[in-house]
């Protein structure tokens, strides 16, 4: 929505809006175009002659929502304000998946800006070769992070349906967003209705090989589809790591091209995320000669792997993981880093799905690759943390107090520790707060 904000400001319009607990670093973006934000969601804060544009995370009973519709003002879902007002004359590359979107588009991004497309954007974080999660752009095209969550109270589709792509990836596909989907082959069938509006002059990209999409596509596809895959000899498009880390690695391209990448990135999951990039760039005119060029000059996301401070010989870094195979990846990414000592993780469990429960079980698997693990147990949490403590064969503990949390960490950690927190929210403000008391606990 904040980006939805910053791209309706380039348009000409004036923008205000209203919102609970925002923070960093949407908040310093909406501040730095001029948008009044209002804390809360008084009805006074909305003027009688606008167009009011509705996030999916209000619904019936919110004070603003309901004096809209006792008011009959003219509103819209934040999706399908974009299709109308932006994406309707525009190419669209969308970016969909449980996991990787962000990363993946703000590389997309990255490579047709280096090409010199121009190209618009709207992407759920901030690319820091851009420094700003949305904007209009120049060019015919326009990349977004295309997301499976439901479009508004009144429109319970994804909002991916509203932006009928013309190059489509589809990252990888897991149940998630337990709160809106009964079970996977619900999210299958949400995936399918944005494969139905792929028109057949444009472009698919799938990874080779993974039961959930296969199952899915067949349900229909009527556009080309390519391959995607690490070390998979039948994919279109393939990645061969040349070290555990994923810092160097070889792409090969349909055309028979052999590219060698190294970048400043980290992780199989990145590598993944930048095969698709490369694959849609292509689909568009860059060729895969100048993407691997232009990746070595990608600077990556903020709060995806993110070196938030270094005190004492000890990094933290901020990850925004929030669902096991998320948090896996990010450690094992970490893991082994030249140099470092052990891994510490810390982790808030906070996603809406989280909060069900329904990743329980798999979530000490998915710290097996840490040193010690931190868990938080947050008021909202509707289940304890203990089962997960009680089966996690690395060292881990439970806090439900920030201040008391940092004090564990702290009085753990030695020169060369990498510290990892994970977490989709501010977190109280943790990082800070612990490289604040590193800084206090002189070795």
């Amino acid at each position: 929505m904040g980006g939805l904000a910053l791209i309706a400001r380039e348009l000409g319009w004036e923008v205000s809006g209203c919102d609970a607990n925002v923070y960093p670093p949407m908040s310093d973006q909406l501040a730095a175009a001029g948008i009044t934000l209002h804390e809360g969601f008084d009805p006074e804060h909305l003027p009688d002659d606008a167009l009011i544009v509705v996030g999916n995370a209000l619904s019936r009973g919110n004070p603003a929502v309901e004096a809209v519709l006792s008011r009959g003002m003219k509103y819209q879902s934040g999706p399908q304000w974009l299709a109308e007002a932006v994406l309707a004359d525009r190419w669209v590359l969308a970016v969909s998946g449980t996991h990787g979107k962000t990363t993946a588009s703000s590389m997309l991004a990255w490579l047709l800006e280096d090409a010199g497309l121009s190209p618009g954007f709207l992407i759920g974080g901030v690319p820091l070769n851009f420094g700003v999660s949305a904007r209009l752009g120049g060019g015919s095209f326009f990349v977004i992070e295309a997301d499976e969550y439901d479009t508004a109270f009144f429109d319970k589709r994804s909002k991916f349906v509203h932006y009928r792509p013309r190059t489509l990836i589809v990252n990888n596909l897991e149940f998630d967003h337990a709160d809106i989907f009964p079970d996977l082959a619900a999210i299958q069938r949400q995936f399918h209705h944005l494969i139905r509006c792929v028109p057949g002059n444009g472009q698919v990209f799938t990874p080779a090989g993974v039961p959930a999409i296969e199952e899915m596509l067949e349900l229909g596809c009527w556009t080309p589809r390519e391959t995607l895959a690490a070390n998979h000899a039948k994919a279109d498009w393939r990645a061969s790591l040349e070290d555990a880390g994923g810092t160097s690695w070889t792409l090969d391209a349909p055309e028979g091209e052999k590219l060698s990448v190294s970048w400043g990135q980290r992780g199989a999951h990145n590598v993944a995320n930048a095969l698709g990039a490369c694959a849609a760039a292509r689909h568009v005119g860059v060729m895969p000669a100048h993407s691997v060029e232009a990746l070595a000059r990608f600077k990556g996301v903020r709060r995806r792997l993110e070196l938030r401070g270094e005190v004492n010989g000890v990094r933290v870094y901020d990850d925004f993981a929030h669902h096991p195979t998320a948090i896996a990846a990010t450690l094992e990414a970490m893991q082994g880093a030249a140099g470092r000592k052990r891994l510490l993780a810390v982790i808030e469990p906070r996603s809406n799905t989280m909060r069900m429960g329904e990743h329980r079980a798999a979530l000490a698997p998915s710290t097996a690759k840490a040193d010690v693990v931190f868990w938080y147990q947050p008021r909202t949490l509707g289940w304890s943390l203990d089962d997960v403590l009680e089966s996690s064969d690395v060292p881990a503990t439970i806090n439900e107090d920030i201040d008391e949390l940092v004090k564990c960490i702290v009085d753990e950690t030695l020169p060369g520790d990498d510290v990892v927190v994970m977490s989709n929210g501010a977190f109280g403000g943790i990082h800070q707060r612990l490289l604040s008391a590193l800084a206090q606990n002189q070795p």
